[in-house]
Order: structure tokens, then C-alpha cells, then sequence
């Protein structure tokens, strides 16, 4: 790759990211590239890194496509990208993908929405594959007795309920993905994306948070905004299902472990929720037998802490102090 490219763009910035478990390095031919944005945790440029990503900009350094094709990935995901879709409903600008061990190459045009909506989601199951761990879709914030995570359908709730009990005392675990091993919960370092709202009005409103890379979203930082600390792991307690719905009537209730699992699969599970079937089967050489074994061992360890913790559908309004301070007692029971 660098002989053959090298000479044709010029790396302008560097940071590396710090994911918690593993860190990750990012450059790119970009000097202010907007895709260091979506972080907050970064560790300094010597720091060994288990992944490296690079983001050319074909717009900053002009490089002809047909020395870029021979080296593309003949793989599904890299034929998406060049098709203008990366995963699941995030699209933009054809790009071409390289992979070459654990450093991948990304040619293209306004590559930083590629690195959160992608990148990060399959950095984080390839590491979970590796390292026996579990890669799901949950908010996660701790209380003295453990951590409560938090699962649910998009516009659900899940970020107002986590900001509303970081601000009630509880401490900040993660907002997006978790990686669990075990009963314990590990935290992935990462921006908010909040929007105008009677969640978020007060701290938008009080200049606290910069404008993120949509013109509608506001980037919350976790550690400047939330009075606690933010921690890193903690020992698993509940498992919310958060569906707030004022039209609905107010439920604290109780859920079977079939039920939740089944809600799991789709909704918190990495390979199912964010469509990285393929990107896993790639990961593992396409060897049929090493996927099923890792997909199925993965799929037991979700299913013993489903077993192993308490389990709860919550439709509460936690912008009232009284629910919210019912809710959280419950929880911390």
C-alpha cells in the first residue's frame, strides 16, 4: 500500500483513541479531520494500538482511481462502500476500502461519516471476538450497587434517561456500545450527540456544548458536563429495557429472561443490530465453523448475564424529580 500510494497523499493529522480496552489509531490526510469529534479519551501518539485507521481525502489529495482499484477488498462491506452505503441507514460518497491486517486504508470523500457509524461498531466486535468478551448496543451508568444498562429502540429514551441519572448522582459508564465479560460491563469512551429537546435545552442553552458534525446535533462530553466521575467498568446489575411513551401508561415492570433475550438479539446484540454478519465471517478468514463457533459462544455469554441479572421494562418520565427519583431507588434496591 505505501509503495504504491504512499507518494500520493500526505498524512496532516494523527491522534490516537482510546476505546478503553484497546486503542485505535487514526490519521488522516485531513489537518482538522471532524471525525476525532466523536470521541473524548485519547492517549498519546507512542501509545501501541491494536487497530489502525487511515482516511485519504480523494477531494485533498487527488489520486487516480485505477491505482486504488487493484487494492480494494473484494469483500461485501467493501462493495457497499463503493456503492455509497456503509451500514445499515448511513450513506454518503462512494469510497474504497483496503484492508490489510488490522490497518485499514479509506479512500474517499467526507470519510468522517464513516468512522462512528462503521468503523468503531466493527472495531469493537472484532476485539470482542478476539478477547472473549461481548460487543452490545447499550447506554450504561452506575450506581453504588452496580451498573444498570440500558437497551431500546431508537428515539426510545435511552439518552435522556442515562443524562437524567448522571445528573441525579449516579456515574457515567457509556452511552452507546458496552463490551461485557462475564457480570462485568466496560465502557466504551465517546461523545453524546444531543438535539433541542426538554432534556438537553438547559445544557445547550448554557453554552456548554459545541456544535458536532450535523447542524442539528450537539456534542456532550461526559466528563466536562456530569458532576461524578466517569468510570470505567463495574459489575453488572440490571438490564433495562428503556420505551418511554407518554401516550402509554408508566410501567417499572419485571421481564422473563426468554423475553428479554428475544429482545436482545435484535436490539443490543452488535452482529444483529448493527448488520455486521458479514464483517464477522470476514474477520474470521470466511471459515464457516470458526464463525458459527464464535457467534454461538457469543450468543451464550448474552444469554448468562440476561440469566444472571435482573431484567425490567421502564416507561417513566424522567424529566419529573419524583419519577425519576422512584426510578433510580428501584433500581439501587
Amino acid at each position: 500500500m505505501r509503495d504504491v500510494l504512499g507518494q500520493h497523499y500526505t498524512i496532516r493529522s494523527s491522534r490516537v483513541i482510546d476505546l478503553n480496552l484497546f486503542r485505535v489509531r487514526v490519521s488522516s490526510n485531513i489537518a482538522d479531520f471532524a471525525g476525532y469529534a466523536f470521541y473524548t479519551q485519547f492517549a498519546s501518539p507512542e501509545s501501541s494500538c491494536a487497530y489502525e485507521l487511515v482516511f485519504v481525502d480523494l477531494d485533498q489529495d487527488p489520486i487516480d482511481l485505477a491505482l486504488i482499484e487493484p487494492l480494494v477488498d473484494q469483500g461485501y462491506r467493501a462493495e457497499r462502500f463503493r456503492g455509497g452505503s456503509y451500514i445499515t441507514n448511513h450513506f454518503g460518497p462512494p469510497a474504497y476500502l483496503v484492508i490489510r491486517g488490522n490497518r485499514i486504508y479509506i479512500f474517499g470523500r467526507e470519510l468522517q461519516r464513516t468512522i462512528w457509524p462503521y468503523f468503531t461498531k466493527r472495531l469493537l466486535t472484532n476485539f470482542a471476538i478476539d478477547h472473549d468478551l461481548v460487543h452490545l448496543k447499550a447506554a450504561a451508568f452506575v450506581q453504588p450497587e452496580g451498573a444498570t444498562l440500558l437497551f431500546g429502540r431508537s428515539k426510545g429514551g435511552k439518552t435522556v434517561f442515562l443524562t437524567q441519572a448522571c445528573a441525579a448522582g449516579a456515574r457515567f459508564l457509556s452511552n452507546t456500545h458496552v463490551l461485557t465479560r462475564g457480570t462485568t460491563a466496560y465502557g466504551v469512551p465517546s461523545a453524546m450527540r444531543v438535539r433541542k429537546g426538554s432534556g438537553f435545552d438547559h445544557l445547550i442553552d448554557s453554552g456548554q456544548l459545541d456544535k458536532h458534525l450535523k447542524s442539528s446535533e450537539y456534542r456532550l462530553d461526559p466528563h466536562m458536563v456530569f458532576d461524578h466521575e466517569v468510570i470505567a467498568e463495574a459489575p453488572i446489575r440490571n438490564l433495562c429495557i428503556i420505551d418511554y411513551n407518554p401516550d402509554q401508561p408508566s410501567c417499572f415492570r419485571e421481564i422473563g429472561e426468554e423475553r428479554f433475550s428475544a429482545f436482545m438479539d435484535l436490539f443490543a446484540f452488535a452482529v444483529g443490530t448493527y448488520g455486521l454478519k458479514d464483517d464477522m465471517l470476514a474477520h474470521v478468514d470466511n471459515d464457516l465453523y470458526r464463525y458459527t463457533d464464535a457467534f454461538t459462544v457469543m450468543k451464550q455469554r448474552m444469554n448468562d448475564l440476561v440469566r444472571g441479572a435482573r431484567r425490567f421494562h421502564i416507561n417513566a418520565d424522567m424529566l419529573d424529580p419524583a419519577v425519576r427519583e422512584r426510578t433510580l431507588t428501584r433500581l439501587a434496591e
